[in-house]
């Protein structure tokens, strides 16, 4: 296994740019440890690259069990010296193993042309661990597709990535600067709007969750735009005791969704 040990390297150079500017497309992902690496090999996704770090080697770990796989399947997996391994890593505590792999990226049309659709569509979230959860309930709970849309954070950095889990390997997701140009494709498709409120909706298990759903979940702090709910087809509200005013936009959204599954079985 060829070991690197020059943090101006190309390797080195290539994670640290897709660090800090995640692939807008969501072709090109920066996986940070065994399990991310793991899930992505199991989804059967392309590998560019992965990169271990040189401690983990001596004994058999998980990073080492996994970096070896990958290479007798042909993968091109290289060894960095820890000091190198600190300058590749995204996180403070560098965790022994990260990869660039390839994803299959979708769209927002395609998501909303699916024939039982169950779509999320988050809506200026813009913290990336927030997103991360989201997508891990999404596929969680059953949902089809995630829309990420507005002033979100990109679902394709290492942190959103990192927050779902692997969920984002799985399910398709798309991303869409423009909530207005998403909600008018919601009509298009024939496909039924519920925004989710904080207050003076349906309470979850009273909606009719049947047919073409699009959830629609709003930002930290705000929510969704009045003009976007007024342009829904429906309100949800998840009923709280007092003084409880609000949950976490994922907290929120797990309520409602596992509502949605357990009509829609």
């Amino acid at each position: 296994m060829k070991v690197i040990s020059s943090r101006q390297n190309s390797i080195v150079q290539a994670y640290r740019e897709l660090a800090q500017q995640p692939d807008s497309a969501g072709v090109r992902l920066l996986l940070d440890g065994a399990h991310l690496v793991r899930e992505a090999r199991d989804a059967a996704l392309r590998f560019e690259s992965v990169v271990v770090a040189a401690s983990r080697l001596d004994q058999e770990t998980e990073e080492k069990i996994i970096a070896e796989s990958l290479e007798h399947a042909g993968v091109d997996v290289v060894a960095a010296s820890d000091r190198v391994f600190e300058a590749i890593s995204p996180v403070r505590t560098p965790s022994g193993i990260v990869a660039i792999a390839h994803h299959h990226s979708t769209t927002a049309d395609a998501i909303l042309e699916q024939a039982r659709l169950f779509a999320l569509v988050i809506v200026d979230v813009q913290d990336p661990g927030n997103l991360g959860s989201l997508m891990r309930v999404a596929e969680a709970g059953g949902v089809t597709g995630v829309i990420v849309a507005g002033e979100s954070a990109n679902p394709f950095s290492w942190k959103a990535i990192r927050g779902s889990m692997g969920s984002v390997l799985r399910v398709p997701v798309a991303r869409s600067v423009s909530i207005d140009t998403v909600m008018q494709d919601i009509r298009k498709t024939n496909t039924k709007a519920i925004a989710a409120v904080p207050r003076d909706g349906w309470d979850p298990d009273a909606v009719d969750w049947s047919g073409r759903i699009a959830l629609l979940v709003g930002g930290e702090g705000p929510g969704l735009s009045a003009r976007v709910v007024e342009e829904s087809n429906e309100r949800v509200s998840i009923p709280m005791d007092a003084p409880v005013e609000s949950l976490n936009v994922a907290t929120s959204a797990a309520v409602i969704i596992y509502a949605a599954r357990r009509a829609r079985r």
